[in-house]
């Protein structure tokens, strides 16, 4: 399973990247109790792609790195993206990544969202801000999101997030085929689309069912 994370912090260290880094641990851990093999962990760290983030927006066409990072995403098995909170909502670089990928790359994909911020009362910026970007974005975004405020490091209930969280997101993940993520498509500015021969027809199955039919009977 490749499980790819999506970091917009800008600092070094950055607790952005930290949270990012304690939820795919926490997947990759839950994904190996039930999975046939560990699980793929990389992390995209957007600041390194700023200027060609900024070209690609003006010229059309992504860097060598930028490209290898939105071929990594549209291949991943599940998403996990995180975001520092300005101005309350998500960073410019973080939307800008999104908006330069193949509107196709995430229809289908289980997506982690988090973010991270100074204080709790920005919380609201899972539900009003990236919930609504990646259901546009056709992902299946996860029922449980994670807002990780300065005081929440070190406190039991941010534990108990990313437990939960990453549980549902290594579930659906594997239960989805490798690398196949329903409605996927190919990454932008490689030229791949899906062929006549390739077509696969798309079913929507609510959330609650697909974890329920994962979930031990009896």
């Amino acid at each position: 399973m490749r499980i790819v994370v999506v970091s917009a912090g800008l600092g070094v260290p950055s607790s952005t990247r930290l949270l990012g880094d304690r939820l795919a641990a926490t997947t990759a851990a839950a994904a190996g109790t039930t999975g046939p093999a560990p699980a793929d962990v990389r992390v995209i760290e957007l600041r390194d792609l700023a200027v060609e983030i900024a070209h690609h927006l003006t010229n059309g066409f992504p860097g060598r790195t930028l490209a290898e990072a939105q071929r990594a995403v549209t291949q991943a098995d599940g998403l996990i993206v995180v975001t520092p909170v300005f101005s309350a909502s998500y960073s410019g670089l973080f939307k800008s990544f999104f908006d330069v990928l193949d509107k196709d790359a995430l229809a289908g994909k289980p997506v982690l969202i988090a973010a991270t911020g100074g204080t709790a009362r920005h919380s609201l910026v899972l539900d009003h801000a990236l919930r609504p970007l990646f259901s546009f974005l056709r992902a299946v975004v996860l029922p449980t999101g994670v807002y990780a405020a300065s005081e929440d490091w070190g406190a039991q209930g941010l534990d108990a997030r990313i437990a939960r969280a990453a549980g549902e997101l290594a579930a659906l993940a594997l239960a989805l085929p490798a690398g196949r993520p329903a409605g996927a498509a190919g990454g932008h500015g490689t030229g791949a689309h899906a062929g006549a021969g390739d077509e696969e027809e798309l079913t929507v199955v609510p959330f609650e069912e697909q974890l329920a039919a994962l979930r031990p009977t009896g």
